[in-house]
Protein backbone atom coordinates (compact mmCIF):
# COMPACT_ATOMS: atom_id res chain seq x y z
CA UNK A 1 0.00 0.00 0.00
CA UNK A 2 1.40 3.46 -0.74
CA UNK A 3 2.25 5.82 2.13
CA UNK A 4 -0.30 8.21 -0.15
CA UNK A 5 -3.51 7.30 -1.67
CA UNK A 6 -3.39 9.51 -4.28
CA UNK A 7 -0.02 8.97 -5.88
CA UNK A 8 -1.14 5.24 -5.57
CA UNK A 9 -1.64 3.15 -8.30
CA UNK A 10 -5.22 2.36 -6.88
CA UNK A 11 -5.81 6.17 -7.37
CA UNK A 12 -4.76 6.34 -10.65
CA UNK A 13 -7.28 3.45 -11.55
CA UNK A 14 -10.21 4.59 -10.19
CA UNK A 15 -13.24 3.80 -12.71
CA UNK A 16 -16.06 5.59 -13.18
CA UNK A 17 -19.36 4.29 -11.73
CA UNK A 18 -20.70 4.74 -15.62
CA UNK A 19 -17.97 2.69 -16.97
CA UNK A 20 -18.35 -0.05 -13.89
CA UNK A 21 -22.19 -0.02 -14.28
CA UNK A 22 -22.32 -2.07 -17.97
CA UNK A 23 -23.50 -5.22 -19.09
CA UNK A 24 -20.82 -6.57 -21.19
CA UNK A 25 -22.29 -7.07 -24.75
CA UNK A 26 -21.66 -10.94 -24.58
CA UNK A 27 -23.82 -11.14 -21.35
CA UNK A 28 -26.26 -9.00 -22.73
CA UNK A 29 -27.15 -11.36 -25.87
CA UNK A 30 -27.44 -14.43 -23.16
CA UNK A 31 -30.48 -12.17 -21.69
CA UNK A 32 -28.40 -10.59 -18.53
CA UNK A 33 -29.53 -7.79 -16.71
CA UNK A 34 -27.30 -5.29 -14.87
CA UNK A 35 -29.11 -6.39 -11.51
CA UNK A 36 -28.70 -10.14 -12.34
CA UNK A 37 -24.87 -9.36 -13.09
CA UNK A 38 -24.40 -7.57 -9.62
CA UNK A 39 -26.49 -10.04 -8.45
CA UNK A 40 -23.59 -12.56 -9.66
CA UNK A 41 -21.32 -10.65 -8.11
CA UNK A 42 -22.63 -10.76 -4.88
CA UNK A 43 -23.46 -14.12 -4.73
CA UNK A 44 -19.43 -14.83 -5.85
CA UNK A 45 -18.15 -12.45 -3.40
CA UNK A 46 -20.01 -14.38 -0.60
CA UNK A 47 -18.75 -17.69 -2.01
CA UNK A 48 -15.26 -16.65 -2.01
CA UNK A 49 -15.87 -15.58 1.72
CA UNK A 50 -16.82 -18.51 2.89
CA UNK A 51 -14.36 -20.58 0.57
CA UNK A 52 -11.56 -18.69 2.10
CA UNK A 53 -12.90 -18.95 5.35
CA UNK A 54 -13.28 -22.59 4.81
CA UNK A 55 -9.50 -23.34 3.59
CA UNK A 56 -7.84 -20.98 6.26
CA UNK A 57 -6.44 -18.67 3.46
CA UNK A 58 -5.26 -15.46 4.75
CA UNK A 59 -6.26 -12.49 2.81
CA UNK A 60 -3.59 -10.19 3.20
CA UNK A 61 -5.01 -7.49 0.85
CA UNK A 62 -8.36 -7.44 2.41
CA UNK A 63 -6.27 -6.79 5.70
CA UNK A 64 -4.39 -4.10 4.36
CA UNK A 65 -7.25 -2.53 3.36
CA UNK A 66 -8.87 -2.90 6.64
CA UNK A 67 -5.93 -1.95 8.72
CA UNK A 68 -5.70 0.83 6.94
CA UNK A 69 -9.45 2.52 7.37
CA UNK A 70 -9.43 0.53 11.25
CA UNK A 71 -6.08 3.14 12.41
CA UNK A 72 -7.30 6.47 10.99
CA UNK A 73 -11.14 5.52 11.49
CA UNK A 74 -11.38 3.69 15.13
CA UNK A 75 -9.20 6.71 16.41
CA UNK A 76 -11.78 9.34 14.92
CA UNK A 77 -14.62 7.45 16.29
CA UNK A 78 -13.24 7.23 19.55
CA UNK A 79 -11.90 10.52 19.85
CA UNK A 80 -15.25 12.16 18.26
CA UNK A 81 -17.45 9.95 21.32
CA UNK A 82 -19.11 7.51 18.93
CA UNK A 83 -16.89 4.50 20.03
CA UNK A 84 -20.33 2.36 19.99
CA UNK A 85 -20.29 2.91 16.12
CA UNK A 86 -17.39 1.23 15.82
CA UNK A 87 -18.84 -2.55 15.55
CA UNK A 88 -21.18 -1.57 13.34
CA UNK A 89 -19.17 0.67 11.57
CA UNK A 90 -17.32 -2.34 10.73
CA UNK A 91 -19.38 -4.65 9.54
CA UNK A 92 -20.98 -2.19 7.08
CA UNK A 93 -16.99 -1.79 5.96
CA UNK A 94 -16.81 -5.38 5.78
CA UNK A 95 -19.88 -5.74 3.43
CA UNK A 96 -18.59 -3.38 0.94
CA UNK A 97 -15.80 -5.93 0.23
CA UNK A 98 -19.09 -7.46 -2.08
CA UNK A 99 -19.14 -4.29 -3.72
CA UNK A 100 -17.23 -2.34 -6.81
CA UNK A 101 -17.28 0.74 -4.71
CA UNK A 102 -13.34 -0.09 -4.12
CA UNK A 103 -13.31 0.38 -7.95
CA UNK A 104 -14.66 4.10 -7.96
CA UNK A 105 -14.03 5.98 -4.86
CA UNK A 106 -11.12 6.35 -2.50
CA UNK A 107 -10.91 4.26 0.61
CA UNK A 108 -11.49 6.92 2.49
CA UNK A 109 -15.00 8.04 1.46
CA UNK A 110 -15.85 4.33 1.64
CA UNK A 111 -15.07 4.34 5.23
CA UNK A 112 -16.35 8.12 5.61
CA UNK A 113 -19.93 6.72 4.46
CA UNK A 114 -19.70 3.38 6.77
CA UNK A 115 -18.75 6.12 9.73
CA UNK A 116 -22.32 8.19 8.12
CA UNK A 117 -24.40 4.93 8.04
CA UNK A 118 -23.67 3.79 11.50
CA UNK A 119 -24.15 7.30 13.32
CA UNK A 120 -27.32 7.61 11.24
CA UNK A 121 -28.54 4.16 12.59
CA UNK A 122 -26.99 5.15 16.00
CA UNK A 123 -29.00 8.48 16.33
CA UNK A 124 -25.32 9.92 16.77
CA UNK A 125 -26.73 13.68 17.06
CA UNK A 126 -23.48 15.09 17.14
CA UNK A 127 -21.84 13.35 14.23
CA UNK A 128 -23.02 16.34 11.53
CA UNK A 129 -20.15 18.28 13.16
CA UNK A 130 -18.20 15.61 13.59
CA UNK A 131 -18.19 15.54 9.68
CA UNK A 132 -18.15 18.95 8.86
CA UNK A 133 -14.77 18.95 10.96
CA UNK A 134 -13.24 16.67 9.09
CA UNK A 135 -14.39 19.03 5.72
CA UNK A 136 -15.65 15.89 3.77
CA UNK A 137 -17.67 16.19 0.65
CA UNK A 138 -20.73 15.11 2.08
CA UNK A 139 -22.36 14.67 -1.12
CA UNK A 140 -20.17 12.18 -2.31
CA UNK A 141 -20.44 10.53 1.26
CA UNK A 142 -23.84 10.63 0.99
CA UNK A 143 -23.81 9.33 -1.80
CA UNK A 144 -21.67 6.14 -1.21
CA UNK A 145 -24.18 5.28 1.54
CA UNK A 146 -26.86 5.63 -0.86
CA UNK A 147 -25.01 2.86 -2.66
CA UNK A 148 -24.25 0.94 -0.12
CA UNK A 149 -27.80 1.17 1.34
CA UNK A 150 -28.58 0.14 -2.19
CA UNK A 151 -26.76 -3.01 -1.62
CA UNK A 152 -28.46 -4.23 1.37
CA UNK A 153 -31.86 -3.98 -0.40
CA UNK A 154 -30.48 -6.05 -2.90
CA UNK A 155 -28.97 -8.21 -1.22
CA UNK A 156 -32.32 -9.18 0.88
CA UNK A 157 -33.79 -10.28 -2.48
CA UNK A 158 -30.99 -12.97 -3.27
CA UNK A 159 -32.55 -15.70 -3.35
CA UNK A 160 -31.04 -19.45 -4.82
CA UNK A 161 -34.01 -19.11 -7.58
CA UNK A 162 -32.85 -15.75 -8.66
CA UNK A 163 -29.04 -16.66 -8.54
CA UNK A 164 -29.70 -20.32 -9.91
CA UNK A 165 -31.52 -18.15 -12.96
CA UNK A 166 -28.63 -16.01 -13.81
CA UNK A 167 -25.94 -18.35 -13.34
CA UNK A 168 -27.56 -20.41 -15.83
CA UNK A 169 -27.37 -17.81 -18.23
CA UNK A 170 -23.60 -18.20 -18.30
CA UNK A 171 -21.56 -20.44 -20.77
CA UNK A 172 -21.47 -23.86 -18.83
Amino acid sequence: MAANFWTSSHCKQLLDSEDLNVVHQLDRERGLTLEECKLIKIHMSNYISRLAQNVKVRQRVVATAITYMRRVYVRLLQDAGMSDATQLTWGIVNDTYKMDLILIHPPHLIALACIYIASVLKDRENSTSWFEELRADMNVVKNIAMEILDFYDSHKMITDERVNAAMSKLPG
